[in-house]
């Protein structure tokens, strides 16, 4: 990490290489549902929740690629992670597709990706997972559970053709996102040597 933040000169060179060293790290652990290796759990990252309470398009999508892991045995539960609002969305969609409630986890806490992982390691124990999200989500999250010692791959949940134009904006805004991801994902490493650190030396 620190070779690559030396290497930038400023704010736009810094984006543009976190954007493509969390690509590059991602690549490899990337799948479809039906080629995913298997884990204890997937994490299944919140998104918008429609007026009425019910999932929208993208978060649908989330849940039902999640679903199709624990029906095809690739994972034993799934765990629910958003804002208000969003997790129960997710459980009431996640039921309906046929996972029963005794394999959904819930948290309400995953505000940003950065806190679905990091509470996902703390509270829930994780240590290895499956990511379940969009495509362009995905190389940010497997970055920030790297960091956060979580051996995780990802599976992207896209079932849903989107309009070029929207796509467009959310990889745009994904850069922005990458580059905070870079620092959070640095400060959760630092934390984690300095454990260890410490434990060695005691």
């Amino acid at each position: 990490m620190t070779a690559l933040t030396d290497a930038t000169d400023g704010p736009a060179a810094l984006l543009g290489a976190a954007w493509l060293y969390a690509r590059a790290r991602a690549h490899r652990r990337i799948h479809g549902a039906a080629t995913a290796p298997p884990a204890p759990v997937a994490i299944v990252f919140g998104a918008e929740v429609c007026p009425d309470g019910g999932p929208s398009r993208v978060l649908h999508d989330r849940v039902a690629t999640a679903a199709d892991l624990y029906r095809r045995g690739t994972v034993r539960r799934l765990l629910l992670s958003g804002g208000p609002g969003e997790p129960e969305a997710m459980r009431r969609a996640a039921l309906r597709l046929g996972v029963p409630d005794d394999a959904l986890l819930l948290d309400a806490g995953g505000l940003r990706t950065y806190d679905s992982c990091a509470r996902a390691a703390r509270l829930f124990g994780v240590a290895r997972a499956l990511l379940v999200t969009q495509r362009f989500h995905l190389p940010r999250a497997l970055f920030l559970c790297a960091a956060l010692g979580i051996d995780a791959d990802g599976v992207a949940a896209d079932r849903t053709r989107f309009p070029h134009r929207l796509a467009g904006f959310w990889a745009l805004r994904e850069v922005g996102a990458t580059a905070r991801a870079w620092r959070d994902g640095a400060a959760a490493l630092a934390a984690r040597r300095s454990i260890t650190s410490g434990r060695a030396g005691a």
